[in-house]
């Protein structure tokens, strides 16, 4: 149960879809790959463009990219590509369809390499895990940090597309990798 004491993050809001994703989401450990195949394709495409329109489509989504299945998405085809430019249930954006089933790929070599993509994600993180930070004020978030930054780094060189230390950021924040609550925010006493 979460305490009432103090306030949520502000970035969230008021909008119930986003206080969810919030409470329930967001700075939670995620060890699961399809999870973080998920996040990784919807941060990706959230690039230059509001979360909450992200958190929007996040049901087209999943039926666009088969409950975000890695390797049925790395089987797509630019059939798939052109199909999915006509669906109205994601962001219609040829770059970014190509590069889901880009990553999709790269995402599956990563797995075979490191036996899991957490194990990959994992293996940047060094003392304490997973990393907990304290800002007292929105003012006090990083917008990325070195593991951020190696990680994206390394994925470039392995092909990623959008996918760069900001974005890598943003998805060590949703998946739990990093916790990034206020220290005045409710749930931050949950994740302790």
């Amino acid at each position: 149960m979460m305490k009432e004491s103090g306030n949520r993050c502000p970035w969230c809001g008021a909008d119930p879809l986003y206080v969810d994703y919030h409470d329930k989401e967001w700075g939670r450990l995620v060890t699961d790959d399809r999870t973080l195949f998920e996040f990784l394709t919807l941060e990706s495409a959230q690039a230059g463009l509001a979360w909450i329109t992200i958190l929007r489509k996040r049901e087209g989504y999943r039926k666009a990219f088969h409950d975000f299945d890695v390797g049925k998405v790395a089987a797509m085809t630019e059939e798939d590509v052109e199909r999915l430019m006509n669906f109205e249930g994601i962001v219609r954006n040829r770059r970014k369809i190509r590069s889901a089933i880009s990553n999709a790929r790269l995402f599956i070599g990563i797995q075979k390499e490191y036996g899991s993509f957490f194990a990959y994600l994992r293996s940047f993180f060094e003392g304490d895990f997973p990393k907990v930070n304290h800002p007292a004020s929105m003012d006090d978030l990083p917008v990325t940090s070195p593991e951020a930054d190696a990680i994206a780094a390394d994925m470039k060189r392995r092909g990623f597309k959008f996918f760069g230390p900001t974005i890598c950021y943003a998805h060590l924040q949703a998946t739990g990798f990093v916790d990034d609550h206020l220290e005045s925010c409710p749930v931050k006493s949950l994740l302790t």
